[in-house]
């Protein structure tokens, strides 16, 4: 146990020696130089922490992109056959719903959106017209305003 002791004294006294024997001996250029590189370090750290995190990023989206690649969709695994869509084609034309004479589990998510896209550009253009409305109102006053002065 007193050798364990010693060993802690002994390795103290060093590292205390050390470290006043350090910043005696410094002369001003030394200090400035410790100076300027803390403060880089203050100044960069943040900057290289954001491209270390962006780089991290990447990888992962690399690696979760590889991982899809090689799965199979829901619908494959239950037997429907997956649809496959042309280039040029719209994915929202009205054409699907003719072709398709009866909706499967799979795609009700495509007719509920397009619905509700258009109940919003029918509440849009309502607005629109609303406001269209409230601009004339606002002219037809500013008319009468000169018209009823006599």
């Amino acid at each position: 146990m007193d050798g364990v002791v010693h060993v802690v004294t002994v390795l103290g006294d060093r590292i205390s020696n050390n470290v006043k024997g350090t910043f005696a001996n410094m002369t001003a250029e030394k200090w400035i130089r410790l100076i300027i590189i803390a403060g880089a370090y203050a100044l960069l750290r943040p900057y290289i922490i954001k491209l270390g995190g962006k780089a991290q990023m990447k990888q992962h989206e690399d690696e979760s992109a590889e991982a899809i690649r090689g799965t199979i969709s829901p619908n494959e695994l239950r037997g429907q056959k997956a649809m496959v869509r042309l280039p040029g084609e719209d994915s929202d034309s009205e054409d699907d719903d003719a072709q398709n004479g009866e909706s499967s589990a799979a795609d009700w998510g495509k007719k509920a959106r397009r619905r509700q896209r258009l109940v919003i550009k029918k509440l849009i253009e309502a607005e629109e017209d609303r406001l269209r409305e409230s601009k004339e109102e606002e002219e037809d006053k500013d008319i009468e305003e000169f018209l009823l002065k006599e």
